[in-house]
């Protein structure tokens, strides 16, 4: 029987379209001009004599720190109060999302509370000062009157806005996020900051410093009841404890047993893909040297750290071979790995700037550019929270925004902990929207669930569906086995999301590994979410859109009956581009369903937790030329992406699902109603939450399966009907085990 392989070169069967004719809006706006007034201009007035009393020390060049908040039916990025700031003299510097209850709903069925942008807007005490004289002065016909009648609240950003210190041990190393003036260098802020905290008996450490967006974050030490006076410099975002890593702690330790297995007699399928797993080192004495191409230490003044060595093997085990079964012959790996050790002795001892540390050696390897996948199963002891964007997580996100990377992220063990808090919620970094974040499963096989210890979503707006995926990681009654330490082949027997991740990439490595470099890093993501499987009964919160197949065939092959299309390519910021669904030349009997996967690489703002990606994409259906309305361009459309799967309601009633950075959806229909179906893809972008300008172009993936049952030889019909199309044949001999 001949093997349907993925149909590639879709992308060669678009083209731009001109951008649709928008219906005129009838905005309904919750409040006058004069009911803003009313309230917006003694709030203004109340947060300026808070910016006199502040220390001039405190405010760069002058500057105070505003927090405005926008009614929550002012969400899209058209309705940004970009000339109302002009005006005033005020700068966006960075935004959040918060929860707020409303003055006043526009619409009657709203609920009380809502979700909304809170932005930072910096500008001069005298600006300042100025401005409700300015307000006075609005009337109606004033577009800039419009946008301050979209003002829910105006209030000068305080000390206790900055200070995150509830539910953690105080200690004296603080982690600060100092906000940067678009026009401001990031030295000069630095050196007025630690001039500032100086005074206030903090010492900036000169060793660490990353800049990501907008956002410096730097670490101070000092006296933790100074904190509210070091919290009054207008610039600092955020102040908060220096977070421990979760470094090399699974749920359980790895416990060696006398069984062994047996090593593959083959070498690794391919040696093109380049693989890296970050992580706590290998010992000197272990089974893995034929499939470790290179070995580096990030400091190689450090110590070892025997339990560190001992994840970081099991992770390597597990990209390389993925549970091995006692007693068999472990599987072929896809490719050779390089392991970099960046935890070490100084990790393990009392450093409290660990976590900076670590950050440090994790960006020097990732800005190497040298690897396509890479592996990380630690970060910081920090659950995900909606305020503001971590450190790592922004380091990671900007990084990884050019696409060229597939990153896979553990997302935690701490899935046990207090769900009141939000103490069980995915861990920094997984909340990277470019990066791909995996649960565990406590089954290989069948009637699988979330295990028990995985950390759960939902991750930020955007990258509400965390996790990602999930794979199995073991449980108390199906341990997930590894090589262990030593010079014989013999397991070892653990479970965590630290081997979850790794056996999630090893799945990835592998699509490469067959189908070589005519599948991008992108595309794979998109078929690894694309081919996960996934029950009703699935809380989404915590298996994301499902667990990765074992089984590589069933995402690199289609079945009788099917055919899987791939699309790879580069959308233009503001441009349409539609993307046909190929289709045989004869019309489709039966039922079909099609299932679809976007997935883009978006630039991200740091600073603006609210509005982090700067891409998003508007997709519509149109599954019939023939279905157009009179006077109408198009065909009509149908949903095929449903906003519910956001699930909140302010997110159904705004455009946020729209930001997210993967997309996917099945659909069913009869195959008479198709005729040459598209999707209409449109590329916005913006900037700090407003319109963008010069915006660069992204790099984006499509996979869509077409399932008709009546026509099993629908994957050669169809190539048969598009020339341009090809099937990717594996670029290495199969088979994959031996």
């Amino acid at each position: 029987m001949t093997t349907r392989y993925l149909i590639g070169r879709a992308e060669l069967l678009t083209y731009p379209i001109e951008a649709p004719k928008k219906a005129p809006s009838n905005k309904a706006h919750p409040y006058t001009l004069g009911e803003a007034k009313q309230v917006i201009v003694p709030q203004i007035e109340a947060a300026n004599v808070l910016f006199q009393e502040l220390p001039g020390k405190a405010c760069v060049d002058d500057l105070a720190v505003a927090r405005l908040v926008l009614h929550p039916a002012y969400l899209a990025k058209s309705f940004f109060p970009k000339q109302l700031f002009d005006q005033v003299g005020l700068t966006s510097v960075g935004s959040r999302t918060r929860r707020i209850k409303p003055r006043r709903q526009v619409l009657k069925k709203a609920p009380a509370e809502a979700d909304t942008t809170e932005i930072f807007v910096a500008g001069t005490r005298s600006a300042l000062k100025k401005f409700p004289a300015f307000a006075r002065s609005l009337n109606e016909q004033m577009p800039v009157g419009e946008q301050f009648a979209q003002l829910e609240s105006f209030a000068a950003m305080t000390a206790a806005d900055r200070l995150q210190l509830e539910g953690t041990e105080l200690g004296h190393v603080f982690e600060v996020g100092l906000h940067l003036p678009p026009d401001g260098d990031a030295g000069y802020v630095r050196s007025l900051f630690a001039d500032y905290a100086k005074d206030c008996g903090f010492l900036v450490n000169g060793e660490f410093g990353f800049e990501a967006g907008r956002l410096l974050f730097i670490a101070v030490e000092g006296d933790a009841t100074a904190l509210e006076r070091l919290a009054q410099f207008t610039l600092a975002r955020v102040i908060r404890p220096m977070p421990h890593l979760r470094a090399a702690r699974p749920v359980t330790r790895s416990q060696p047993l006398s069984v062994p297995f047996s090593l593959p007699s083959a070498e690794p399928l391919s040696r093109e893909p380049k693989v890296a797993v970050l992580d706590g080192g290998l010992p000197v004495e272990h089974v893995l040297g034929r499939y470790v191409r290179r070995y580096f230490l990030a400091d190689e003044h450090a110590l070892d750290v025997p339990s560190y060595l001992e994840h970081g093997l099991g992770v390597t085990s597990a990209l390389l071979f993925g549970p091995i079964e006692p007693e068999e012959v472990a599987a072929r790996p896809y490719a050779p790995v390089d392991h970099h050790r960046v935890l070490d002795a100084k990790v393990e001892g009392e450093d409290p700037y660990e976590l900076y540390r670590t950050l440090g050696h994790v960006e020097t390897v990732l800005l190497s550019r040298q690897y396509q996948f890479v592996n990380l199963s630690l970060g910081p002891d920090l659950p995900v929270e909606d305020q503001d964007v971590h450190a790592w997580t922004a380091v990671i996100d900007s990084i990884l925004s050019d696409g060229e990377t597939l990153m896979t992220v553990a997302v935690g063990n701490n899935g046990e902990r207090d769900e009141a808090l939000g103490f069980n919620r995915i861990q920094v970094p997984a909340d990277s929207v470019n990066a791909l974040s995996v649960g565990a499963a406590d089954r290989s096989g069948a009637e699988w669930k979330k295990a028990a210890y995985s950390a759960i979503g939902p991750g930020r707006s955007p990258g509400r569906r965390k996790p990602d995926v999930v794979a199995f990681g073991g449980a108390p009654k199906e341990y997930f086995h590894v090589a262990a330490p030593g010079l014989k082949p013999n397991v070892a027997a653990t479970l965590g999301t630290s081997f979850a991740a790794p056996l999630a990439l090893r799945s990835a490595v592998g699509i490469r590994a067959i189908l070589g470099d005519p599948v991008h890093p992108l595309t794979i993501k998109a078929l690894l979410v694309h081919g996960c499987d996934s029950a009703d009964d699935h809380d989404v919160r915590q298996v994301g859109w499902g667990r990765v197949p074992s089984d590589m065939n069933r995402l690199i092959t289609c079945g009788e009956g099917e055919a899987r299309i791939i699309y790879q390519g580069e959308l233009r910021a503001g441009k349409f581009l539609r993307a046909p669904i190929p289709l045989p030349e004869f019309q489709l009997e039966g039922k079909v369903r099609i299932r679809a996967t976007f997935c883009y690489a978006s630039p991200v703002d740091p600073q603006d937790a609210g509005a982090y990606t700067k891409a998003g994409l508007g997709i519509t259906f149109r599954p019939n030329r023939t279905k157009q309305a009179a006077g109408k361009k198009n065909a009509a459309s149908k949903t095929f992406f449903p906003k519910a799967v956001f699930r909140t309601e302010e997110e159904l009633r705004s455009d946020l699902g729209k930001w997210e950075t993967v997309l996917h959806a099945e659909n069913g229909c009869l195959g008479s109603s198709l005729l040459e179906p598209v999707f209409d893809v449109h590329y916005n972008a913006r900037e700090a939450g407003g319109a963008a300008s010069g915006a660069p172009s992204i790099r984006y993936a499509l996979v869509v399966t077409v399932s008709a049952p009546k026509h099993p030889e629908l994957h050669q019909d169809i190539l048969k009907a598009h020339a341009v199309l090809q099937a990717l044949e594996p670029q290495v001999s199969l088979p994959l085990r031996t």
